[in-house]
């Protein structure tokens, strides 16, 4: 028997949009797979048809060898025979139930003793002691977040799906509840599928990553293997890379390439089979800026150029740079005030040849 949820599927809507599905899910077993894209990427559609709230116009969808939608065969399971839980971006939570009645709701078919020992459980394991009796307008964003997610899991699934967990919460409870989510969903060992278009919460929810855009599944794979390794520059845009520009190449010496990006020349680790031209993908907070010339480094790429912006973005700063071609650096707001940075100031740009992405042309 197949152990994975299969999913090669396809959803088909009246203005011409189109979905496809094609990913594998390990089961059974603690594993988050993310769902990462832009709005309107078809992340949310895809949850759907594994959820059965939707019917695939072609494919199959399987889970451990059983078919739960075959659109040649017409066979569609409806949600209540999957056994997964499905918690959306708006909880609905009951507001007339206390916590506690709604952790045990849908747990009817339990005594009263093994519902009231279901809750307690429930209770513990996501710190929600004490609050039993509070209804959802009395509780915080994060206790609410952790009610609903509890409800979902009540009934033991077999596989979970969240769309967009936390976006309903601020960004300090975003940030807090992250590493509870993720410690929750390994303690249960419950196989996860995860929307979210923030890049932070799936690198740090994330085992596997699928990345959509425009309705189709791009590249998928480990997560940290595809945040670092982008297959197209759709991809690497998508995924939060700052800098995609395309470049030619002029040689491969020793495992490095010299490509001529704009007025500049770059060093990038060869990949292999290049071609004539690349995309050169580079992160901002892979390059470092000086001011005048730089101390000894590492760095094989050292590019003077000036900055035409300057953005602050929290504890950082955002520095667009023109270095014969269009640059950017992510850089702290202590950095850069002591370096004096400012529009219009001539610095050296340091980026390691490592640290370059390149994407073959062809």
């Amino acid at each position: 028997m197949d152990p994975h949820l299969t999913c090669a599927a396809e959803r088909r809507f009246p203005d011409g949009m189109r979905v496809e599905a094609r990913f594998e899910i390990p089961t059974p077993g603690f594993s988050v797979t993310v769902l990462f894209g832009p709005s309107g990427s078809g992340k949310t559609t895809v949850l759907r048809l594994l959820a059965g709230l939707e019917r695939p116009d072609a494919g199959r969808i399987t889970c451990g060898g059983t078919a739960w939608a075959d659109a040649e065969k017409g066979r569609h399971l409806p949600p209540q025979a999957r056994n997964l839980g499905f918690l959306s971006q708006a909880y609905d939570l009951f507001p007339h139930l206390s916590l506690a009645a709604n952790l045990a709701y849908g747990l009817g078919g339990l005594s009263a003793a093994a519902r009231t020992a279901r809750v307690a459980e429930l209770v513990a394991l996501l710190g929600l002691e004490g609050l039993e009796d509070r209804h959802p307008a009395q509780l915080s964003g994060g206790q609410r977040q952790r009610a609903a997610l509890g409800r979902t899991l009540a009934r033991r699934p077999s596989l979970l799906l969240l769309d967009e967990p936390l976006s309903a919460l601020d960004r300090p409870a975003q940030l807090r509840l992250r590493q509870e989510l993720r410690q929750v969903l390994r303690r249960l060992e419950v196989p996860t599928v995860l929307v979210t278009h923030d890049r932070a919460e799936a690198l740090q929810l994330g085992d596997r990553l699928v990345v959509m855009d425009g309705g189709r599944v791009c590249q998928e794979g480990e997560i940290q293997r595809v945040f670092d390794r982008p297959t197209d520059p759709t991809v690497a845009r998508i995924l939060g890379v700052e800098t995609v520009v395309l470049g030619r190449v002029v040689d491969v010496t020793d495992g490095l390439a010299t490509l001529a990006v704009g007025e500049a020349r770059i060093l990038a680790a060869d990949p292999g089979s290049l071609g004539t031209r690349a995309y050169v993908c580079i992160r901002g907070e892979d390059v470092l800026v000086e001011r005048g010339e730089p101390g000894p480094s590492t760095a094989r790429n050292r590019l003077r150029g000036r900055i035409t912006a300057l953005l602050p973005e929290g504890p950082l700063v955002r520095l667009t740079l023109d270095c014969g071609f269009p640059l950017e650096s992510l850089v702290t707001r202590h950095a850069c005030t002591d370096l004096g940075l400012v529009e219009g100031e001539a610095v050296t740009a340091l980026l390691k040849a490592s640290a370059i992405h390149l994407i073959p042309h062809d």
